[in-house]
């Protein structure tokens, strides 16, 4: 019976994501409302510590892919303000909601400046979902801006909520050094685990049958362990490898981005519902009017505080500032925070997870149903402004693909230009690499020996269901040491491509030289496949 529930969850997450990506409501908010509906109608959960191991490996994934999907050539024209914003900023409007807290609804000041420390940053999946869905190309770099943001300051929060809740429950600690333990640990981790994958990435070849993502996951983990088991901030240290392997070029990166695609999309959709699920919707309610007036002093004083503030030296215009002030969006990782002190033991004077998830479900309902028809109305939506992308994005996700070939000495087309390679099928010349340095192929471009030409075209999809076969050639195999030509295959077969021991791809032509080694891959359209071969299915990889 489990098993059909689970079934049917999943099912509704995908409606639920589909009318996420059409309408632009925050899909937090979505899987919430999902998660507490079962939960009235029966369904009951109330184990803290789960949901704290859930949100926590959540985060991981979260932290991790909000960094690899940051593209750096955006965001450093805006990396200074939104590092700013996703340091000082959360801890401006952390203090700032903690005083309100503390000064108008009574808490205690240590109490207040919890709760202002859990929901002090704002949510990547709820702003991403927001900008990507409804396209909101903002003026000025803002989109970046809120990206880079909303992607990195969930390790501030994490960071003044320990630091707070270790005050609270009378712990003998330097609160300086806590954090500077938690940011420096954090940086240092990131940076080395980023530098180390990168050198092995280079140097091993792990592309085949997704091994690449397995070794991404495997990063990602004990990246997140040494940072923590070092006292340091393991959120933190996996934004940053998230970032450097990102924006890092790689064979195998198109299988990790189709693992973290889907990986990712799982691990929201379990911790979103289970959050709404771990909500008792009595409780809720009883919170909900505190939770609504943290939400909207946060929504019309801190955050702009905050913004207008810390932004004054960069001088943004009043409209960008407005925008960015509405786009605090809070969200999955400050229920995930207040699901940690839950766990943590202590006795609290109000209902942390209700107030905190109150604040959460009213953001994203409130600021993420009105960020689109505040652009326009603020004049801050710009149809000529674009997102920058790589020849690789669109490789690991449209239906276009990239060839590569090089032009040898004493090649026919060495001083050729590029209109007079008339080529007969739908592929243009999408870039030269020459030296170095990136040529772009204009008509009257001159190929040299020793250029790379990229070519462009649509990626073939094989519906006829033709089998791929695979096999190395072993030593003393006959085909080691002859040319292609001189194979004597049989009518139906075509070896199509050759791969060397050091990965290299060989286009065989008839004088191609096999040798051993070699992994030859074959087109049979009939015969069954040569012994020790190995059968593919050609499928869809895009």
């Amino acid at each position: 019976m489990q098993y059909l529930i689970i079934g049917i969850i999943l099912v509704l997450a995908l409606l639920a994501i589909r009318l996420s990506n059409k309408h632009g409501i925050p899909a937090l908010l979505l899987f919430i409302v999902l998660g507490m509906g079962f939960g009235l109608l029966g369904l009951k959960f109330d184990n803290y510590e789960f949901a704290d191991g859930l949100a926590t490996v959540a985060l991981m994934v979260i932290m991790f892919y909000g960094g690899f999907g940051t593209n750096w050539n955006m965001a450093r024209p805006v990396a200074k303000e939104a590092i700013l914003l996703s340091s000082l900023g959360v801890v401006t409007t952390a203090l700032l909601t903690g005083l309100f807290c503390h000064l108008v609804l009574g808490f205690s000041l240590l109490e207040g400046m919890l709760i202002g420390s859990i929901v002090g940053s704002t949510d990547y999946a709820s702003v991403s979902n927001i900008l990507r869905s409804k396209n909101l190309n903002l003026k000025y770099g803002s989109a970046s801006l809120l990206e880079l943001e909303s992607g990195s300051n969930d390790p501030t929060a994490y960071t003044m909520t320990m630091v707070f809740l270790a005050v609270i429950m009378g712990k003998n600690l330097s609160v300086p050094l806590l954090i500077l333990s938690q940011v420096a640990i954090g940086l240092g981790v990131g940076f080395a685990a980023a530098f180390l994958l990168g050198k092995y990435l280079r140097r091993i070849n792990v592309q085949e049958d997704g091994l690449t993502a397995v070794l991404m996951a495997a990063a990602m983990l004990i990246t997140y362990a040494a940072a923590s088991l070092l006292d340091g901030n393991g959120y933190l240290a996996l934004y940053i490898l998230g970032i450097r392997l990102g924006n890092m070029e790689f064979k195998g990166k198109r299988d990790t981005v189709f693992f973290f695609d889907g990986f990712s999309e799982i691990m929201q959709i379990a911790l979103f519902f289970v959050l709404g699920l771990l909500s008792d919707f009595g409780r809720f309610v009883q919170a909900l009017p505190v939770a609504l007036a943290i939400m909207l002093f946060m929504t019309i004083l801190a955050r702009p505080l905050s913004v207008f503030g810390l932004m004054l030296p960069f001088k943004l215009q009043r409209n960008q500032l407005h925008m960015l002030s509405l786009a605090g969006i809070r969200g999955a990782a400050a229920i995930a925070f207040a699901i940690l002190v839950v766990n943590s033991g202590h006795p609290f004077a109000m209902d942390i997870y209700h107030i905190v998830f109150g604040i959460c479900v009213l953001s994203s309902l409130v600021q993420g149903s009105l960020m689109p028809p505040a652009a326009r109305k603020l004049a801050m939506l710009d149809p000529n402004d674009t997102v920058l992308q790589t020849f690789n994005y669109y490789q690991d996700k449209a239906e276009i693909g990239f060839l590569e070939t090089r032009i040898h000495e004493g090649s026919d087309l060495v001083g050729r230009q590029v209109r007079d390679l008339r080529l007969a099928f739908d592929f243009i010349v999408a870039k030269i690499e020459r030296q170095g340095h990136t040529i772009v192929p204009r008509g009257h471009v001159e190929l040299k020996a020793g250029d790379l030409i990229v070519l462009g075209g649509e990626k073939h999809f094989d519906l006829t269901g033709h089998d791929l076969t695979e096999f190395t050639i072993p030593p003393g195999h006959k085909w080691a040491g002859h040319m292609v030509k001189e194979l004597s295959l049989p009518p139906d077969s075509l070896v199509v491509m050759a791969q060397r021991d050091n990965g290299d791809i060989i286009v065989p032509l008839g004088d191609t030289l096999l040798m051993e080694g070699d992994k030859v891959i074959m087109l049979k359209v009939e015969q069954a496949a040569p012994p020790k071969a190995r059968r593919f299915q050609l499928r869809k990889r895009g």
